[in-house]
């Protein structure tokens, strides 16, 4: 298994490797993110195949940190950190079902995760019929600046449909359950509060034998806390799609919608839409684009000037009252457009380039300042080997 090249001189084992480079810049020189991954799938037995997944970011940049523009507190912090991350799953036919258990790990500076996956692809109706039926399980641990550890459980259960009409239709959708519970926080985000701070009375030396006192002066300055967010996430994920080939065309058009909801108050809904055209035996041109709008999370302010709070924690446990001003959970739409270009330069070995233009913008009263919603240019390449 760790040398397939060697097993497949001998028992002709067939193999997929891919390998993916994506640069991510946000404008302004804000957040850029490069990625290496590497894939590969290997039949090793007659209906058993075993798949892996290496992933390499490098993340540099700097990021919003909730503090309000323009006032004393920093608006933006540096960002640097490198994610590795690896995934193994083995797949088993059985019958007409297909198991499949997947384990991963993610490992960042101050962000380690642990996933565990089981699921069951089932063939029905002379395999015209796909029912997916399946469990995630995520064990992170997040280290928090000056605080410690602090640990994260999140649970995903999924159901799914694929069925084709005819041969050149297909249609499909799933529903998916997710709860998390733990340390819900970001640990880098921050809310701001504008306070009063009293100087302490002071005594001077009049020089004559006399002290003059002076009274305590009241001073506005703005003061900073950790974001609080519940200490659990119940969320719900309906998604639906369908795939049609146009034969006199050569082309395909695949549509996606999805629509979240979740206990902290967020919805959300996302449009996709793909036209897959072929040019040519060795040449397929991918234009897409992608719509998402969510509103914002019942606890999303902007500062807690209005929030009936006392002291905030140093050190918050999901207790009410929850706030943050993290701009990923005010009301908000994105918009992406791009174009992929797929070549087939042999029956072995295809190389693919895609270009995404993706914009951010906060919209209606429980948005984030503007210059909070990055834009962003990403190129992605990619080569895919089959044996």
């Amino acid at each position: 298994m760790l040398c397939p090249a060697t097993h497949a001189k001998a028992g002709g084992i067939p193999q997929e490797y891919d390998y993916g480079y994506q640069v991510y810049q946000e404008d302004d020189d804000r957040i850029r993110v490069e990625s290496h991954y590497v894939r590969g799938k290997w039949n090793l037995l007659e209906g058993t195949s075993f798949r892996m997944q290496y992933l390499n970011d490098a993340i540099s940049g700097a990021s919003p940190t909730g503090a309000l523009p323009g006032g004393t507190q920093p608006y933006v912090a540096n960002v640097e950190d490198v994610r590795t991350g690896i995934l193994g799953a083995l797949s088993q036919q059985l019958g007409n079902h297909r198991l499949e258990l997947e384990l991963s790990q993610s490992n960042e500076n101050d962000y380690f995760s642990n996933g565990y996956a089981l699921s069951d692809a089932i063939e029905l109706n002379q395999k015209n019929t796909t029912l997916t039926l399946g469990v995630n399980i995520l064990d992170d641990t997040v280290t928090v600046p000056a605080l410690g550890d602090r640990g994260k459980e999140s649970y995903d259960f999924f159901t799914g449909i694929s069925q084709l009409l005819d041969k050149d239709t297909e249609i499909s959708g799933s529903l998916t359950l997710g709860f998390s519970k733990g340390y819900m926080n970001d640990p880098y985000k921050v809310v701001q509060r504008d306070e009063v701070f009293r100087t302490p009375d002071t005594s001077i030396d009049a020089g004559d034998g006399t002290f003059l006192l002076i009274p305590g002066i009241d001073v506005p300055v703005t003061n900073i806390y950790r974001e609080n967010r519940p200490d659990s996430r119940f969320r719900q994920v309906l998604q639906i799609g369908g795939k049609h080939y146009f034969a006199a065309e050569k082309a395909a058009l695949e549509a996606a919608l999805r629509y979240t909801h979740d206990d902290y108050g967020i919805s959300s809904e996302m449009v996709q839409l793909e036209w897959r055209q072929e040019v040519g035996e060795h040449l397929e041109i991918v234009p897409f684009v992608r719509y998402y709008h969510q509103n914002a999370a019942d606890f999303f302010v902007n500062d807690l000037n209005k929030v009936n709070v006392a002291t905030p924690a140093d050190d918050p446990d999901g207790s009410g009252p929850n706030y943050s001003a993290d701009y990923r959970l005010s009301s908000f739409d994105t918009n992406s457009i791009g174009l992929r270009i797929v070549g087939k330069l042999s029956e072995n070995l295809t190389l693919s380039a895609t270009y995404e233009r993706y914009t951010m913008k906060g919209v209606g009263e429980d948005t984030s300042p503007s210059g909070s919603y990055p834009s962003a240019n990403m190129l992605t390449v990619g080569l895919h080997l089959k044996f």
